[in-house]
């Protein structure tokens, strides 16, 4: 009998995980459609490519030695796992188990809808053989190690030379590793590759709201599997994930609403569906270390904040074309902080602030997201300075004025009225 059980629950693991990590694949078509539909009518096409490319790309690197460096034995005194480990998911395919196996598919599955957030970013004006260069590149370069970093045993986490068994930051989905780390990439490469043509000075509007409402309810439906797939079991963990990614998402909907009626006197579809990416946001890191009260307090400081943040761009003159650094690192940057004030033993690792934890949580998160944030700009920005360098990452001025679709892919979304 114990062996039976033990099997069944081996099984009810495994769908669990296959299930999962489906619906995180889902993730990076319905950005593409949440991203093409916030893009100009003439590059929506290339917009939804950058999210295809980021599959093809990504994937094909993570087979080959992304996964060795996330998930390998540490190297290098943890900054990264050992590339040789999982050459092509030898080692992983050798196991023979199940769970192995789909487990390195689900890592991949997040490693490409990090690449693909960073996309949103430079919409517009960007090369597309240079973006799956740099794609592969970042992915690498950059995501696995973070990867490893939180979640393999490397310097951010728990066993890592940075803190101990009672002083350590909590990252459940990737606050830090997904979502910081977008809205870092995304900031660097806007800022290298500079702004569009008539930024400020002509308004650049979502070409197809339909497209980008749709896109954010799949990406809510697919981000049950981000979060609650993290528990790799369907257990109690789990659903409180379900839960807490359900209550943040709506209250964050509620809180870009009102920030909207207040400033501008209209709550818009484009806000409400920023609003649910945002939630969803803030909550990943925070999935079960959370109770529901407080899942409640990040959804609605998410959707406040980021309402506030998108217009940054405007003040300080970067262009984030889709709202990249607006959404994904202020709320991630949130997300990952109000652990620390937030936080309790219900599912999680210790109690935050205002639960009577002190400081020493909120500590723990602040310096895991610097880490982050330093090692993210920094290797961005040595990746794009030799791509912009060699090959060239912006297209030219005609083709961004005509229309970036045709001239990079020979096509147009919207054939023209005869």
């Amino acid at each position: 009998m114990e062996e039976a059980m033990a099997y069944a629950d081996s099984v009810g693991a495994t769908v669990w995980l296959l299930v999962s990590a489906s619906l995180v694949l889902l993730m990076t078509p319905a950005l593409a459609f949440f991203y093409g539909g916030m893009s100009r009518s003439k590059s929506v096409l290339n917009m939804m490519m950058m999210s295809f490319g980021a599959m093809a790309v990504v994937t094909v690197a993570w087979v080959v030695v992304g996964n060795s460096l996330s998930t390998g034995s540490n190297s290098a005194g943890g900054l990264v796992g050992s590339p040789s480990s999982d050459w092509f998911f030898s080692s992983t395919f050798a196991s023979h188990d199940a769970q192995t196996i789909i487990g390195a598919g689900f890592g991949a599955t997040f490693a490409i809808i990090t690449v693909a957030l960073i996309s949103g970013s430079i919409a517009d004006r960007t090369k597309f053989s240079a973006w799956l260069v740099f794609a592969g590149l970042w992915a690498v370069l950059v995501y696995a190690p973070v990867s490893h970093w939180v979640w393999g045993g490397g310097i951010l986490s728990q066993s890592g030379p940075i803190f101990s068994s009672s002083w350590f930051p909590q990252d459940f989905a990737g606050g830090t590793v997904v979502h910081i780390n977008a809205g870092v990439a995304g900031l660097v490469l806007a800022l290298l590759l500079g702004v569009r043509k008539g930024f400020g000075k002509e308004p650049f509007k979502p070409h197809n709201l339909p497209f980008v409402m749709l896109g954010a309810a799949l990406l809510w439906f697919g981000w049950f599997g981000f979060n609650a797939g993290s528990a790799f079991a369907a257990d109690a963990s789990a659903t409180a994930a379900w839960v807490n990614t359900t209550a943040a998402t709506a209250a964050a909907i509620l809180g870009w609403l009102a920030v909207e009626k207040v400033r501008d006197g209209k709550a818009t579809s484009l806000g409400a569906a920023s609003g649910v990416v945002a939630g969803l946001v803030a909550i990943t890191p925070a999935a079960v270390a959370v109770d529901p009260w407080g899942a409640l307090l990040i959804g609605a400081g998410a959707g406040v904040l980021s309402a506030l943040a998108v217009g940054l761009k405007y003040r300080f003159g970067y262009d984030d074309s889709l709202d990249v650094v607006g959404v994904h690192l202020v709320s991630g940057l949130w997300g990952t902080l109000a652990i620390g004030l937030f936080g309790t033993t219900t599912f999680g690792a210790w109690e935050g602030l205002f639960v009577g934890g002190g400081f020493a949580g909120l500590a723990a998160q602040a310096v895991a997201a610097a880490v982050s944030i330093v090692y993210c700009a920094l290797a961005t920005l040595v990746i794009g300075l030799v791509i912009k360098r060699t090959m060239g990452l912006r297209v030219s001025e005609h083709v961004e004025v005509t229309g970036i679709d045709l001239a990079e892919h020979g096509e147009t979304a919207y054939e023209e009225a005869l």
